[in-house]
């Protein structure tokens, strides 16, 4: 499948506090924390739990989500489809980040392994 430009500018428009609820709830089902999704998001955008809460309270968009963030440098070995879409063919790079996010929250509502979601070296 392939990304549009219209697909795009949708998820540049969401609102990040508008979607942070159901990543709790997907991870919470299945016997995870919200520490754990936070270290997740932390791991992946620099954001620490202070930091997510306030882009909540100031309603940013995944654009300017995406855009403060400091992606982490592994953040390239996270590859594999993911609504979809195979993350390391998606050419939109705000687009990229958000799925990204998805298959991380993904692996851990799936009971991953931290170190292995983390992608950490041995």
């Amino acid at each position: 499948m392939k990304v549009t430009a219209e697909k795009n500018e949708k998820i540049a428009k969401m609102k990040f506090a508008s979607v942070y609820p159901h990543y709790v709830t997907k991870v919470e089902k299945k016997g995870r924390s919200k520490e754990e999704l936070h270290q997740v998001i932390e791991w992946l955008t620099g954001f620490d739990e202070g930091k997510i809460q306030e882009l909540m309270e100031e309603d940013v968009t995944f654009e300017t989500f995406f855009n403060r963030a400091e992606l982490n440098p592994n953040a390239h070995l996270i590859k594999g489809v993911i609504c979809g879409y195979r993350i390391e063919e998606i050419e939109f790079e705000l687009t990229r980040q958000a799925r990204y996010l998805d298959k991380l929250i993904d692996e851990l509502a799936k009971g991953r392994k931290m170190e292995k979601i983390l992608r950490q070296e041995k």
